[in-house]
C-alpha cells in the first residue's frame, strides 16, 4: 500500500483508481506553498496537485520516497521538471480531457469581449442603463471576422471548429509549419490582420510575455485579444495600457500572471471580460481531469509508464 498526498480534495469518482492506497487529503481550500507541501510529503509515494501548487526542489529533497507527481492540469509549469527528473520522479499532466470545455470558454470570451457583454451587464445591474440608446454598447461582429490562433494544438483546433459555425476566417501561427491552410509563419503578420486573437500556447521561456507592448501595437484598434492559455504569456501592464488608450478594442482573459492576484491596471481597464481561471470548469471535465491524474499515479505505483508522462526518461534510469 502506497501513501498518496492530495493537495486539495478531489471528487469521489476520481479516487477510484487509487482505492486501496493510503490517501492523505489536505483539508483546506487554501493554496499550499512548496514548504507546506514538502512538510506534508516527507513520507509519501505520490502527490496529486493543482496548478497553483508549486512543486519545486524543496519538495523533491524532502520526499525521498516520492515516485510520481500528477498535476490536475494540462500545463505543468508549476512543477520544477528538471528537479523532478533528477530525483527520478515521474511528472504527469491531464491532456486531452479538457480540450472541448476550454474551447467552449475561449469562444465564450470571444463573444463576450467582442460584444462588450460585461460592460452592458454591469450597467444593467447597477442602474446605469436608464434608456435605450442607438449608439451605446456597440461591439464588434464575430460572424465573418478574422480569427488568429496563436498556437495550434488540440484546444486551438477545437476553437477553430467553433469558428466555422460563425463563418469566421481562421488563421493560425505555430512554432513549426503545420502544412495546413491558414498557417502564418510570422506571429507579427498574424497580429496585424486578425480581428480576434486567441492565445493557445504553453508557458515556456520563449512564450513568456509573448504578447508585449510592441506586439499589442501591431494589432488593429478594433481587435479583441483572448487568453485561455497561461497568464504570463501576456504583458498585463502593457495590455491594460493598450485598452486604456483605445489601442486595442477589448480583451477576454481567463488566466493571469500572479493568480489569484490581478494586475491593478488590467483590473481597471475598460472593455474587459475577466474570469477566475474557469476554462475547464465543468462538472464532467473536472472529474475527468482528476481521474486522469489519479489513474497516472496508480499506473506509476504499479510499475507502469502512463502515456501522459511529461518526463518519460525517468523510466529509463
Amino acid at each position: 500500500m502506497a501513501r498518496i498526498l492530495l493537495t486539495s480534495p478531489l471528487p469521489d469518482e476520481a479516487l477510484e483508481p487509487i482505492a486501496g492506497h493510503d490517501v492523505l487529503t489536505v483539508q483546506s481550500r487554501a493554496t499550499l506553498g512548496p514548504l507546506e507541501i514538502a512538510e506534508a510529503a516527507t513520507d509519501v509515494d505520490a502527490i496529486v496537485c493543482q496548478l497553483l501548487n508549486r512543486i519545486d526542489a524543496t519538495v523533491f529533497a524532502a520526499a525521498s520516497r516520492l515516485a510520481v507527481v500528477a498535476t490536475v492540469s494540462v500545463g505543468f509549469d508549476n512543477i520544477d521538471l528538471e528537479s523532478a527528473t533528477r530525483a527520478g520522479v515521474a511528472v504527469c499532466n491531464t491532456p486531452g480531457v479538457l480540450d472541448e470545455t476550454t474551447a467552449d470558454l475561449a469562444f465564450a470570451l470571444i463573444l463576450a469581449a467582442s460584444r462588450l457583454l460585461s460592460d452592458s451587464e454591469r450597467d444593467l445591474r447597477t442602474g446605469g442603463w436608464t434608456d435605450w440608446q442607438f449608439d451605446r454598447y456597440l461591439g464588434r461582429d464575430v460572424h465573418g471576422a478574422m480569427l488568429g490562433l496563436v498556437g495550434y494544438g488540440r484546444i486551438a483546433r477545437a476553437v477553430a471548429r467553433r469558428a466555422e459555425g460563425f463563418s469566421m476566417h481562421v488563421l493560425h501561427h505555430a512554432r513549426r509549419p503545420t502544412g495546413l491552410t491558414g498557417y502564418v509563419a510570422e506571429l507579427d503578420d498574424l497580429l496585424r490582420v486578425a480581428d480576434v486573437v486567441s492565445l493557445h500556447v504553453p508557458l515556456t521561456p520563449d512564450t513568456h510575455r509573448l504578447v508585449d507592448a510592441r506586439r499589442l501595437a501591431l494589432m488593429r484598434p478594433t481587435a479583441v485579444l483572448v487568453n485561455t492559455a497561461r497568464g504570463p504569456v501576456i504583458d498585463e501592464e502593457a495590455l491594460g495600457a493598450a485598452l486604456e488608450s483605445g489601442q486595442l478594442f477589448a480583451a477576454g482573459i481567463d488566466v493571469f500572471e500572479d493568480e489569484p492576484a490581478i494586475h491593478p491596471r488590467l483590473l481597471a481597464a475598460p472593455r474587459t471580460v475577466l474570469l477566475p481561471h474557469v476554462g475547464s470548469a465543468s462538472f464532467a471535465t473536472r472529474v475527468a481531469m482528476a481521474r486522469l491524474a489519479t489513474s497516472a499515479v496508480a499506473e506509476v505505483l504499479a510499475g507502469r509508464r502512463p502515456l501522459n508522462t511529461v518526463n518519460p526518461e525517468v523510466f529509463d534510469k
